[in-house]
């Protein structure tokens, strides 16, 4: 697997830096931050759009990168963003501990988005990476 580093988008004036990684055919961008990056829905759409700017068409994201009223389904935050990754085709992996969730509503999104496959939660980079290059 191999991949370069590159710094240098700015979003809402934080320096957000990335890694692209390249596998066979396929080209992920890997958000680096230990800070919450989408905090709503233009947030996520900058994202988008970067992610066009670096003709990657997959984006891995992290759990604690999110804000907290994502996994709030009742914000519909999570349902907002997830339908502008889908509408703009960028398959989306968000790696976290999902394990312990104990809002049904939340459980049986998350399980519904992977079957799907379009949007997944996955537990670890090593997963992500094996989802999205199916």
């Amino acid at each position: 697997m191999g991949f370069n580093i590159f710094e240098g988008v700015e979003l809402n004036s934080m320096q957000l830096n990335y890694k692209i990684h390249k596998i066979k055919e396929h080209i992920i961008c890997e958000l680096i931050s230990d800070d919450i990056i989408i905090n709503n829905l233009q947030d996520a759409i900058d994202i988008l759009g970067n992610a066009h700017y670096l003709a990657v068409n997959k984006i891995i994201l992290y759990q604690n990168q999110l804000s907290p009223d994502f996994f709030d389904l009742k914000t519909r935050l999570a349902g907002d963003i997830l339908q502008k990754f889908s509408n703009y085709r960028m398959q989306l992996a968000i790696v976290g501990n999902f394990e312990d969730i104990k809002s049904k509503s939340l459980k049986d999104f998350t399980y519904e988005c992977n079957q799907i496959g379009q949007i997944i939660f996955v537990a670890d980079f090593e997963s992500a990476i094996l989802r999205l290059t199916k």
